[in-house]
């Protein structure tokens, strides 16, 4: 028997918690790490970690998928940093054919990523000769040669940044790219040489103010009010620029008829469809202005809220006569910023989320989960407010993270449910027996709901999961995008998540 002991606990798979869990495939463990990576520190792992086990299963993986999940991860999930990791450790892993060039293609979408990858590349490639780029994958090389068709004037020289390591200037000429017209060739030979004009931006007109003198602070600070009054009725300042530098107009004192432009701009349909910004960048804009003591605080406040609203109605995969639960994990884990200069945690992350999908369903219930499961009674006309209202409440359910007490709640209620939606970093506490309790848990709940559907948002890609997957009544999806929704509706209308990654083109 000692021997079977031995076998068995072989067998276990353990998650950061040390509690018994179950691991996905490579592909579905490789799709949670990218749509969840931010280069830096989680809770449970630092970034060289996370890279390591990136490339570890990107080795383990068919190539093609990578690709095609770098892609997405790039332009569905808005993720810039990983889609070229990605493209330059795969690189290193395939050759034979044109696979990583049309990779880097796509998810080379902004000017600046020209000299990203190379910067990245150079890292993970490092020189002992006198250069600092050694031998260039010629894929890389390739890919960048279309990339940099794909730029005018004004994005080169926006992006170009005289303080990188690798300049947009020392790329043409490590890239060699070929200009697909005359106006083109003009315009490489302005990088080559230096002369690219200078774009009229917010920083670079800021940067001039900043630089001049004044004959007193008063005198300053009318020049700075003036220059955003400029700027935003100019139309030049990005949508999220804009998000980004709330705080700046409302404390530059600009004019009524100025912030009601600001305001208006902000809570637009089409702008919010538009710009495709992650769903807490309204959260850490909101949450920057609540102590802004300004008189035009409230009327940009709203204009956030309305924009949430906004995003909220690009939603696929909820059916308003759903009846819903949503699980937001508060856990002490979850209590971690995304970035290292960053105030959004990744709780507030699951919670964003959770109510966009609260305020598009008719029948919900939305609680809070840690050591103890609590039901949050929140008005489905706001997103933000009920966001930080929520934030208010840490601690209040505990630290820990016992995933399955939301459905021993629905057990002990007898309440039926269609979904029941965990946001989560799915490390929960409580499992024994291989894993089995929250299984059991769920399974118990199926006798009463034999129709309900459990979906885990994992939002740290740690690739370790409370119940196993695939299940025909489960479904992970992983990301921090409001279109991780749209992967939701092509889920529940029975494709496999894999085969929807590799409709992704090249």
């Amino acid at each position: 028997m000692i021997y079977n002991q031995i076998l068995n606990d072989q067998k276990k798979v353990l998650n950061h918690e040390g509690a018994e869990c179950h691991r996905v495939s490579p592909e579905m463990e490789l799709y949670t790490l990218a749509c969840s990576m931010a280069m830096s520190p989680k809770f449970y792992e630092m970034p060289q970690a996370q890279i390591d086990r990136l490339v570890l299963l990107m080795r383990n993986v068919d190539a093609e998928y990578v690709a095609r999940l770098a892609v997405y991860v790039r332009t569905h999930m808005g993720l810039r940093s990983v889609p070229l990791l990605m493209a330059v450790e795969l690189a290193r892993l395939h050759s034979g054919d044109n696979l990583v060039s049309r990779m880097v293609e796509k998810v080379v979408v902004r000017a600046d990523e020209i000299a990203e990858l190379l910067m990245c590349y150079q890292w993970r490639n490092p020189s002992t000769g006198i250069k600092k780029l050694g031998r260039l994958s010629n894929q890389i090389r390739t890919g960048l040669q279309h990339a940099f068709n794909q730029f005018d004037e004004y994005q080169f020289a926006k992006y170009d940044n005289k303080q990188l390591n690798v300049k947009l200037r020392d790329a043409l000429f490590i890239v060699h790219p070929k200009p697909k017209d005359d106006e083109q060739q003009k315009i490489f030979d302005k990088i080559a040489n230096d002369q690219l004009q200078i774009p009229y931006t917010w920083e670079t007109e800021l940067s001039r103010l900043g630089q001049q003198a004044y004959e007193d602070e008063h005198a300053r600070e009318k020049a700075f009010r003036q220059k955003w009054e400029e700027l935003v009725v100019s139309g030049k300042l990005g949508y999220m620029a804009l998000l980004r530098n709330l705080r700046n107009i409302l404390n530059a004192g600009v004019g009524e008829d100025v912030i009601r432009s600001v305001a208006d701009r902000i809570a637009d349909e089409h702008e919010v469809a538009r710009a495709r910004q992650f769903p807490f960048r309204y959260l850490s804009a909101y949450k920057e202005l609540l102590n802004v003591a300004c008189v035009h605080t409230p009327l940009i406040l709203n204009a956030l809220e309305d924009a949430a609203i906004a995003s909220s109605k690009r939603i696929l995969g909820i059916n308003p006569t759903d009846r819903v639960m949503l699980a937001c994990d508060m856990s002490g884990s979850m209590q971690h910023s995304l970035s290292r200069n960053g105030s959004v945690q990744y709780y507030e992350v699951g919670n964003m989320l959770a109510m966009l999908l609260q305020h598009r369903a008719s029948n919900v219930i939305s609680g809070i989960f840690a050591d103890e499961w609590k039901v949050t009674n929140l008005p489905q006309k706001s997103i933000l407010s009920n966001v930080h209202s929520i934030s208010q409440r840490i601690g209040e359910v505990g630290y820990g993270t016992y995933g399955g007490k939301p459905i021993e709640w629905l057990i002990a209620q007898e309440i039926v449910v269609d979904k029941v939606m965990f946001f989560t970093d799915c490390q929960f506490w409580g499992n024994s027996d291989f894993g089995r309790y929250f299984t059991d848990l769920w399974e118990k709940y199926k006798c009463i709901a034999p129709n309900a559907r459990l979906y885990l948002f994992d939002l740290a890609g740690y690739g370790h999961m409370p119940i196993e997957i695939p299940r025909r009544d489960v479904t992970l999806i992983a990301g921090w995008s409001d279109r991780i929704f749209d992967m939701l509706a092509s889920l529940d209308n029975g494709e496999n998540l894999v085969e929807e990654i590799m409709k992704v083109e090249l």
